[in-house]
């Protein structure tokens, strides 16, 4: 006679980590980016393409060199850094809310993933499309500039970071967001500003002590002077310190992030 092994509600049947169906959902995620790549991928680096030819005719050569590299040269990876920035965020907010104003939020919350699972796979989504995003917009820049990558290491290590950290982010305001307008209102009144203050266009020795003090403690600066500083081998504040802080609240952002999908913050009735 077989005998059946017998589970009580809320036994894990797949061991500690459920990694096929974590994985699955990655998949579904990445997928789901892919299909529409023209939106997500492509219009993103045309932006930063465009960006670039723009400011390079506005300027000329009036523009003095920035950190001992040309403007051009400086500026093309804080360009790049920026859309990671703003696409790793608005991967893992647009999932959630696509998915609460569809009723699949409550598909996943019923697969057997816990919270720490479905969080981290919605999340490395972000960071893939992140990824895709600044190895394509680099070796386009290559092809056209004189920017190559110097630091491997240093260039995957803030990628990371950041896009971790933004799908962190994004993954808390898209629990918080109903619909896509409360979504835009967050991006306008904090994503796009913060990029545009993260020394994207300048550096920030420039500013007056006030202003340089603060833009020192925001997230998105670490992130853009660090890669930057992965092509031109130059930056701003600390390549220590910037990794410190970002990997701190990069955990921290997860930590709320699963907290919130735990206790089903705006997804359960």
């Amino acid at each position: 006679m077989v005998e059946f092994k017998k589970y009580k509600i809320g036994d894990r049947r797949f061991g500690i980590i459920n990694w096929v169906g974590a994985f699955s959902l990655y998949k579904k995620e990445v997928f789901r980016f892919l299909i529409v790549s023209g939106q997500t991928l492509i219009g993103p680096i045309i932006t930063s393409i465009l960006f670039l030819m723009v400011i390079s005719l506005a300027i000329g050569d009036a523009k003095k060199d920035v950190l001992g590299a040309p403007f051009i040269i400086f500026l093309a990876p804080g360009l790049i850094a920026m859309q990671v920035i703003q696409q790793s965020f608005a991967h893992s907010s647009s999932s959630l809310i696509m998915s609460k104003m569809m009723g699949t939020i409550q598909d996943i919350i019923g697969s057997p993933l816990s919270s720490a699972e479905v969080t981290t796979s919605i999340i490395l989504a972000s960071v893939t499309r992140g990824f895709l995003i600044s190895i394509i917009s680099s070796a386009i820049f290559y092809l056209f500039l004189d920017l190559e990558i110097n630091s491997y290491i240093i260039f995957i290590i803030y990628l990371f970071l950041g896009t971790f950290m933004l799908g962190s982010l994004g993954f808390i305001a898209g629990l918080f967001a109903n619909k896509f307008d409360e979504m835009a209102t967050i991006t306008n009144f904090l994503i796009v500003p913060l990029s545009f203050l993260s020394g994207t266009f300048y550096s920030i020795n420039r500013l007056p002590d006030l202003l340089q003090t603060i833009s020192y403690y925001n997230p998105f600066f670490h992130m853009i002077d660090g890669f930057r500083y992965a092509f031109i081998n130059q930056m701003d504040g600390s390549i220590k310190f910037g990794i410190i802080y970002l990997s701190v609240l990069s955990i921290v952002f997860w930590m709320i992030a699963y907290y919130l999908f735990k206790k089903g913050y705006n997804i359960k009735s």
